[in-house]
């Protein structure tokens, strides 16, 4: 299976400025989730973020605020304060999922049996998550834990995300895999997102790419 642009959302998890400097290859974690929105934005695929709390450990890098910040015309653009490691849990399914919309029911159609009745209608969406961030081990691997939980796919950016240790950021990895998301790079979910050498954006996309 591969990512589909039209059916993804990109969440960025906690680049804080207070926390980052003590994160593990912290130059190219940061490097490659500012690729991935550049990336995102190019493909009209919504960014989001999180930050937690952040009177404790700041806000995200300014350069991230300016990433996540900017909509889409797909919708994005808005930064989660959360408490909870599983930003889940402080209300970032809601943000990426939009509410079930009822199918209309007149006066005949509730006197009618139950099983007759027509079903609300289910919710469309994006059911892909691309997620990256910090601590691997905590805050990204609980958001990402939970999204799974909320049915959601979930796709996870190595090379995007880590921890202050590589045996954290490791063993988050391996947690996360054995409960079914994907682990990917930041270059396979450009391509995959793009798909053919013909797409209108590749150029400023593959441009992106060997900023790397």
């Amino acid at each position: 299976m591969l990512l589909d642009a039209d059916d993804s959302q990109l969440v960025l998890v906690d680049y804080q400025t207070r926390l980052m400097p003590l994160i593990f290859e912290n130059e190219m974690i940061v490097a490659n989730a500012l690729r991935l929105a550049r990336i995102a934005h190019a493909l009209a695929v919504p960014v989001w973020g999180t930050e937690q709390n952040p009177a404790g450990l700041g806000r995200n890098l300014p350069e991230m605020i300016a990433a996540i910040e900017t909509p889409t015309e797909s919708g994005g653009g808005k930064t989660l304060t959360k408490m909870h490691f599983n930003a889940v849990e402080d209300g970032l399914a809601d943000w990426l999922r939009p509410p079930v919309r009822k199918a209309p029911v007149g006066p005949s159609a509730r006197s009618l049996p139950k099983h007759l009745q027509k079903p609300a209608a289910e919710p469309e969406g994006r059911r892909s998550i691309v997620i990256a961030g910090c601590e691997a081990h905590v805050c990204l691997m609980q958001t990402a834990l939970g999204l799974l939980e909320e049915e959601f796919d979930v796709w996870v950016v190595t090379d995007a995300c880590s921890s202050r240790s590589e045996r954290n950021r490791d063993a988050a990895f391996d947690r996360l895999a054995g409960n079914g998301a994907e682990l990917v790079t930041t270059e396979m979910v450009a391509f995959e997102w793009l798909r053919t050498a013909g797409h209108p954006v590749f150029n400023e996309v593959l441009g992106l790419i060997k900023q790397g």
